[in-house]
């Protein structure tokens, strides 16, 4: 079963059921599912249709950032709702240990060696973590690392100063 096929199941059973929040918050989903699909003038692909999803948890997380500093706590606390509704369709999200561990295994296998190479790294991290972490965080989490490996090649590269000789 697709997750398209799962999200219209449930929302025929949060119809039945009376949840009218669950039931517009899947059929949001599975609107935006059929938008990309009509777009894209084919069906979505499973990681396709897991991106849609991860899509929508976005961008209500940013709402609730928004509705938070505009003093509308009634209305972040509906779109937290909201997106303890759509978590359940993406994967587990990954532990900073093991966030920790992905970025670094990134650095290692594409040989980055200052955050000018952050690019090259979050492409190889977006399809591993997709889904399963927000980007902007593996994105600092990346800049942090590539940052300390940077200041430890240059500190490797540059005398220091106690022990330069004297030139006359």
């Amino acid at each position: 079963m697709t997750l398209k096929e799962r999200l219209q199941a449930e929302t025929t059973a949060a119809m039945r059921s009376g949840d009218s929040l669950r039931r517009d918050v899947l059929r949001m989903a599975s609107n935006a599912m059929y938008m990309l699909e009509k777009r894209q003038g084919r069906p979505l692909t499973d990681d396709e249709e897991l991106q849609v999803v991860s899509r929508e948890v976005k961008t209500r997380r940013e709402s609730v950032e928004a509705f938070r500093a505009a003093g509308r706590e009634d209305l972040a606390t509906k779109e937290e709702a909201e997106i303890a509704i759509l978590q359940v369709y993406l994967p587990e999200a990954l532990s900073e240990d093991e966030l920790s561990a992905l970025v670094e295994e990134a650095i290692l296998a594409t040989g980055a060696g200052s955050s000018r190479d952050l690019g090259r790294v979050m492409g190889w991290l977006a399809p591993r973590t997709r889904g399963r972490a927000d980007g902007r965080h593996v994105s600092e989490l990346v800049a942090q690392a590539l940052a300390r490996a940077d200041l430890a090649a240059h500190d490797e590269a540059a005398p220091h100063p106690d022990h330069e000789t004297e030139r006359r």
